[in-house]
């Protein structure tokens, strides 16, 4: 980076320093293929950020609304500094898709903003598999990435 200095990078780097933090993972199986990639994108990732991966807690739900359930049990125990959400929604002939997608949504960030626990919304909503596809990994990736984030800020914050 042109212009920045030996600080910004030294905050930067412990803004992704994920060797302290507990990670919750909420993964639905409907659209498995692609969560699998989701899952193993952000466990790499989280991984590479330095979180111990006898930290990371990594259940499986059926589908995407059953995800926020899992989040929320995992809040109560308050041992998470964050917890990432997984799933893929394809858009179908019906409007199933955008029930799916606007409850599972809501209630992720409710979640969120009810536990004050960082939750990175990695639940793709897409119009086909050809777009999950492509998303698949760096969505991972960037759930990793905005959890240990978000965790750290939080941290700094209180």
């Amino acid at each position: 980076m042109f212009g920045a200095d030996k600080g910004q990078l030294a905050k930067e780097d412990q803004r992704l320093d994920g060797k302290k933090l507990f990670i919750g993972i909420v993964q639905a199986r409907f659209n498995e293929d692609i969560t699998n990639e989701l899952a193993r994108a952000c466990k790499a990732e989280l991984l590479a950020l330095g979180v111990s991966e006898k930290h990371i807690d990594h259940v499986r739900v059926p589908g995407a609304l059953e995800v926020p359930v899992a989040l929320q049990a995992m809040a109560e125990k308050n041992r998470y500094d964050a917890l990432i959400a997984l799933g893929c929604i394809i858009r179908g002939e019906t409007y199933h898709f955008e029930l799916v997608a606007n409850e599972s949504g809501a209630c992720v960030s409710r979640i969120a903003l009810d536990y004050q626990i960082p939750v990175a919304n990695a639940i793709l909503t897409t119009e086909n598999l050809e777009q999950a596809l492509v998303r698949q990994t760096d969505k991972g990736q960037d759930a990793a990435r905005v959890a240990v984030e978000m965790a750290n800020l939080l941290d700094a914050l209180q």
